[in-house]
């Protein structure tokens, strides 16, 4: 007899919607999270700037009508704190607290091939038993610290963007450095010079930047997107993005350059990065790429005053899009004002970090504060951080040692029991991550009830079901540009990990209905037996 039904890993939007989900069908459930509340990586990424690239309205949960009336968004692109105060909302809404223990890190999760148990083991000295083990771990969530020299001794303060201090910090008057210059770095790099006394960002890849364009949202807007909410949902279910679409055209080789550069133009001014969208080849076909890639590397120069600066922040070597497009406000503006300076790594490489500050092949700087913006060890580093032993006590780190390999996603052959969220081969962090957590979050559910109503204890991806899932994700990845980057989504921030395309591509609505047709043939390719 195990101590519950179902535990799960993580309580951000994931782990909330499951414990919701699976009480609704009768299974105990209880989650661990090692934050002190609620929210996952929004309790974690309190950085200045922080805030979602997602329309607030798409980024929210679909299943409760009641709360998508209930809860009012203020902007466009809701910040941190917001997005943390609606999760905070929903737990209490649904009373889920209750099966959350806070404070507490899961070490070990361990399959008993005997009694077709888990043991899950927490720092807290607390070990209990389940049925199923759900890894609501997040896609973004393990920060990925740079292993330079010295990076221990500086007598400064040292801020990584994934574990920022919850009372903040204040950059006044300070001499400030902040490393990386992704997406976290894009937000926060003009509000720290609005501050420091002097702010020196050190890049490596210049990043695709595109303007927010960031608002409050009007009544009329909010009352109308309610109304509309359930066409609006079902509408991003089957999208490739997992949001209401937009007009998209087939190529942009199918336009002239004016037409072209009139359409660029309109989705510049409109903000976010959906400008990637506008015609639908942009991923798949260079030469359409390119028109995109031109049109944006003006608006840098255009931008930027000074021309040695304007040339090291314009990407060159991968195609616009193949890397996550960042999404800021002012960021290529705030390289015009007279306390920022730029330096790039890649010619001037940094050698240590000292007590002082840091050292390059040229230079030395002292600093007041160092900001790692550095990024996260992307999809695979949460649950590689956990000891997950499956069947004959094969460790998943070892199992993934030269990339991970699941089935849709969500099950891992060898791991009975075991499911992901948003796992690598699914949509994840190319969608709505939240439309992609929905849809995870049903399936599991279903097929935990499928398995007791049809006397099945045990449920696990077959490995041919796997080999085949695999080669389908790579096969669609190779079919776009995106393979052509060194991006976080090929693992090539960190170093030594493999470099495998771990995102599905081919969009949240085609996934959806391969999903839909596993169902349909009763979970075909998973391996389910009785006891």
């Amino acid at each position: 007899m195990s101590d519950y039904d179902v535990v799960v890993v993580g309580a951000g939007f994931a782990g909330l919607q499951l414990v919701h989900e699976c009480r609704k069908r009768g299974l105990s459930v209880h989650v661990f999270e090692r934050a002190s509340g609620v929210g996952g990586t929004w309790y974690w990424n309190r950085y200045p700037g922080a805030r979602c690239d997602v329309e607030s309205m798409w980024y929210s949960y679909s299943f409760s009508p009641e709360i998508e009336q209930e809860w009012t968004w203020t902007e466009k692109c809701a910040t941190q704190s917001e997005i943390l105060r609606y999760l905070e909302f929903v737990a209490d809404k649904l009373s889920l607290r209750d099966a959350i223990t806070l404070d507490t890190s899961v070490t070990d999760v361990v399959f008993d091939d005997t009694t077709a148990l888990w043991s899950v083991a927490t720092d807290s000295g607390v070990t209990v038993t389940s049925r199923f083990v759900i890894m609501a771990t997040g896609c973004l969530s393990t920060g990925n610290m740079p292993d330079m020299p010295g990076v221990h001794t500086f007598h400064g303060g040292s801020y990584h963007t994934g574990s920022w201090p919850h009372d903040g910090v204040d950059f006044t008057g300070k001499k400030v450095a902040v490393i990386g210059t992704g997406s976290s770095g894009v937000q926060m790099i003009p509000l720290i010079a609005q501050d420091a006394e002097e702010l020196v960002v050190f890049q490596r890849t210049p990043n695709f930047v595109v303007h927010a364009r960031n608002a409050p949202l009007t009544p009329e807007f909010v009352t109308d997107i309610k109304s509309r909410y359930a066409s609006l949902r079902d509408e991003s279910r089957w999208s490739n993005s997992g949001k209401p679409g937009r007009e998209t055209l087939p190529s942009a080789l199918d336009q002239s350059e004016s037409e072209r550069n009139a359409r660029y133009e309109a989705q510049w001014e409109a903000g976010g990065a959906v400008i990637t969208a506008t015609y639908a080849d942009i991923l798949t076909n260079q030469e359409s790429n390119d028109t995109l890639t031109e049109f944006l590397r003006k608006k840098i120069r255009k931008t930027v005053t000074d021309p040695e600066t304007a040339e090291r922040l314009t990407p060159y070597g991968f195609p616009v899009g193949a890397k996550r497009v960042c999404v800021g406000t002012d960021y290529y503006e705030t390289y015009n004002r007279d306390n920022v300076t730029l330096v790039d790594i890649r010619t001037d490489p940094i050698v240590a970090i000292d007590p002082e500050g840091i050292r390059t092949e040229k230079s030395k700087y002292d600093f007041d504060e160092i900001v790692f913006a550095t990024g996260y060890d992307a999809m695979t580093g949460s649950l590689k951080r956990i000891n997950i032993r499956g069947r004959n006590s094969v460790a998943l780190k070892e199992q993934w040692e030269n990339g991970p390999k699941t089935y849709l996603g969500l099950a891992v052959n060898g791991f009975p029991n075991l499911f992901l969220v948003t796992g690598p081969g699914s949509p994840s962090v190319l969608s709505n991550v939240v439309t992609s957590i929905e849809q995870h979050v049903e399936f599991i559910v279903d097929h935990l009830v499928f398995l007791d109503a049809s006397g099945f204890t045990v449920s696990e991806a077959n490995d041919d079901a796997q080999e085949a899932w695999v080669a389908h994700v790579n096969d669609i990845a190779d079919s776009t540009l995106f393979p052509k980057a060194n991006s976080w989504y090929t693992g090539a921030n960190v170093p030594g990990k493999p470099r495998v395309f771990m995102p599905y591509v081919a969009g949240v609505g085609n996934y959806r209905a391969i999903c839909d047709k596993v169902v349909a043939a009763e979970y075909e390719g998973f391996t389910m037996t009785r006891p």
